[in-house]
C-alpha cells in the first residue's frame, strides 16, 4: 500500500481542519444579524419575497434578518453590491432573474458575473408573464392576435417598462417565435403603462401575472396567453403559449437567494436547509399563493443549473433584439 509522503499528509490535515472548521460555523451560525439585500423597492415582488424569507428567518434562528432594499438599474446597482460583500454568510442577496439571467447580457461590461461572483442558495419562487390585451383591441385571442400584426407589421404597439426589461424581452422573444413585427412603446412606470393600456392607447403588453390578474379577473384587460408551459390554477381557462402552437415557450420570472462567493460550503448548505424547511410551510405556501407566485425550494446545484440555462436563454433573447442597458 503506498504511502503519503509528509507534506501530502500536511495537506491532507490541512484540508481536513478547514472542513472540521466550517462545519462548526455552520452549527453556531448565526451568531449576529443577517442583511439581505433587495434589489428593488418596496412592493416587489423581490422585495415582498425577502421579507417574508426574512420574518421566518428571524423566527427560526432567533437574530434579525434585515431586508437591505438597494434599486437601481434593473437590479443591477444591489447586485453590484452583494457582489462586493464579505463571505461569511451575514450579507445574502436576492436573486431575481432580472439581475442574475438578463441583465448581464445588456451590458458591454457587466459589472458582475452570476456564476463567478455568487453562490446560489435557493430559487425560491417564480411566476410566468401573461400576455394581456386592452378591452378595445380589434382582437381577442393569441391566433387573432398573430394574424393582426401579420397584416399589419410594425404597427401594432406593445407596452414596456422599458428596454431590457422583463416585458420588453418577454415580447421579443414571443415576436420572434411567432415571426411578427411588431412596435415597442416603453414607459418609465406601471402606472403610466396600465393607463395607456387600460385606456387603449396601447393594444398589448406582456407582465407578470401578479401584476395583470387582478386586472383580468376584474373584467379590465383581456388575458391572451400564460407563458408557461402549464395552465394557472388561477386562471385556468387561460391557454398557455406554448399549448397555442409554440411548444416549449416559457418566459418565467424568477427570485432565489444567493450569496457571495466562496461563503463556505457548510453555511451555504445550512441556508439552503432553511429556504427548504420556509417553503415547505403551509401558511409561506398560502401566501404565495395569494400573491400568485409558485413555491420552489431546489437544492444548491439544481440552482446552479438553472440560472446557467436562463443566463444562455436570454442572452439569445437580448442579441436578437439588439437591447442594450440604458
Amino acid at each position: 500500500m503506498a504511502v503519503a509522503s509528509t507534506p501530502a499528509r500536511g495537506m491532507i490535515a490541512v484540508v481536513a481542519g478547514l472542513a472540521v472548521a466550517g462545519f462548526a460555523a455552520a452549527q453556531e451560525y448565526p451568531v449576529k444579524s443577517i442583511r439581505v439585500i433587495a434589489q428593488f423597492a418596496a412592493g416587489s415582488s423581490t422585495d415582498t419575497t425577502a421579507r417574508l424569507i426574512a420574518q421566518k428567518m428571524t423566527e427560526d434562528w432567533g437574530q434579525q434578518v434585515i431586508v437591505d432594499n438597494r434599486p437601481g438599474a434593473g437590479g443591477v446597482v444591489g447586485t453590484e453590491l452583494a457582489a462586493r460583500a464579505s463571505a461569511d454568510g451575514y450579507t445574502l442577496t436576492m436573486a431575481p432573474s432580472s439581475a442574475f439571467a438578463t441583465a448581464p447580457s445588456l451590458y458591454e461590461k457587466p459589472p458582475y458575473d452570476p456564476l463567478r461572483d455568487f453562490e446560489p442558495i435557493a430559487n425560491l419562487v417564480s411566476t410566468p408573464q401573461m400576455l394581456v390585451a386592452g378591452l378595445g383591441a380589434e382582437f381577442k385571442t393569441l391566433k387573432e392576435f398573430i394574424t393582426a400584426a401579420k397584416a399589419k407589421p410594425g404597427l401594432i404597439n406593445y407596452a414596456s417598462l422599458g428596454i431590457g426589461s422583463t416585458n420588453h424581452l418577454s415580447m421579443e422573444m414571443f415576436r420572434s417565435a411567432a415571426g411578427i413585427e411588431l412596435n415597442h412603446v416603453p414607459f418609465k412606470t406601471s402606472s403610466d403603462m396600465y393607463a395607456q393600456l387600460l385606456g387603449g392607447q396601447v393594444p398589448v403588453m406582456s407582465d407578470a401575472l401578479p401584476a395583470v390578474l387582478p386586472q383580468v379577473k376584474a373584467g379590465k384587460l383581456r388575458g391572451l396567453a400564460l407563458a408557461a408551459l402549464n395552465r394557472s390554477p388561477l386562471l385556468p381557462g387561460l391557454p398557455t403559449i406554448a399549448e397555442s402552437g409554440f411548444p416549449g415557450y416559457e418566459a418565467v420570472g424568477w427570485v432565489g437567494i444567493a450569496a457571495p462567493a466562496k461563503t463556505p460550503t457548510a453555511l451555504l448548505d445550512k441556508l439552503n436547509a432553511e429556504m427548504v424547511k420556509i417553503l415547505s410551510q403551509p401558511d409561506v405556501r398560502e401566501r404565495f399563493n395569494t400573491l400568485a407566485f409558485t413555491p420552489i425550494g431546489d437544492t444548491r446545484a439544481q440552482f446552479a443549473a438553472y440560472i446557467k440555462s436562463e443566463l444562455a436563454k436570454w442572452s439569445k433573447v437580448v442579441r436578437a433584439s439588439g437591447a442594450r442597458a440604458e
